[in-house]
């Protein structure tokens, strides 16, 4: 654990009940009690639960991206990515039976679980870039959708794996990296073999809204002529 997140006890506190808690039964008074502090003290830091999630995720997307390993540089696309989500799992690894609990309460929280897959695509945009590839933009976009998709998958493989090499979660994350490959090929494969309808399109789409550009200039012509006279 970073010395960063070491100085935030708030996220401290909120992680260290959510071990022996469901997040449903944590209160912003039992965060501050742990925490050390007041609860107005909190007030002044943080404005939810969700919010210190927030703060959570943001220190976790920092710790990983401020360990990246320069020689990936040389490596593949696959393997750059690979790295790095393995090593979001080992930072979030002190974290393992809080991860279990708001798992857990996301299958049973739709606002929680709308919140997290929010923070969770957000957080694989970053990863993306970590890994030098496409995070902005529609294709951007629909990758960091897709991965954080398939991190959550990863996430209950990683929560029953008792294995210390982790050879389950890496088969699966692996296995999971190839099918996100694959479904981006076909991605750009239909963006490119439709460019010809999507620019025929564009140009009707043009013409139409010329035309009644047009057609509204005459109206407002003749509106004003009458008025006129």
């Amino acid at each position: 654990m970073t010395d960063e997140r070491k100085r935030d006890p708030v996220v401290e506190a909120l992680f260290g009940l959510l071990s022996d808690y469901a997040y449903r039964d944590v209160t912003l008074a039992m965060v501050a009690d742990k925490a050390g502090v007041s609860l107005s003290t909190l007030r002044g830091v943080t404005v939810s639960k969700f919010a210190i999630l927030e703060r959570f995720a943001a220190a976790i997307d920092a710790e990983v991206l401020a360990g990246l390993d320069p020689e990936l540089d040389q490596e593949g696309a696959h393997e750059r990515l690979f790295d790095i989500l393995m090593r979001r799992l080992d930072v979030l690894l002190p974290h393992r039976e809080a991860i279990r609990s708001l798992r857990d309460g996301a299958r049973e929280d739709p606002a929680l679980a709308l919140g997290l897959w929010r923070l969770a695509t957000r957080s694989q945009r970053w990863m993306l870039a970590g890994a030098d590839l496409a995070s902005e933009g529609a294709r951007g976009h629909i990758a960091a959708r897709g991965l954080a998709l398939s991190f959550a998958q990863l996430i209950d493989v990683w929560l029953d794996d008792e294995d210390p090499g982790l050879a389950r979660t890496m088969a699966a994350l692996d296995a999971s990296l190839r099918r996100g490959e694959r479904a981006m090929r076909a991605l750009d494969t239909l963006h490119r073999v439709t460019a010809p309808l999507r620019l025929l399109v564009g140009r009707a789409l043009d013409g139409r809204r010329r035309k009644a550009s047009g057609a509204r200039h005459a109206a407002d012509d003749e509106a004003g002529i009458s008025t006129r006279h």
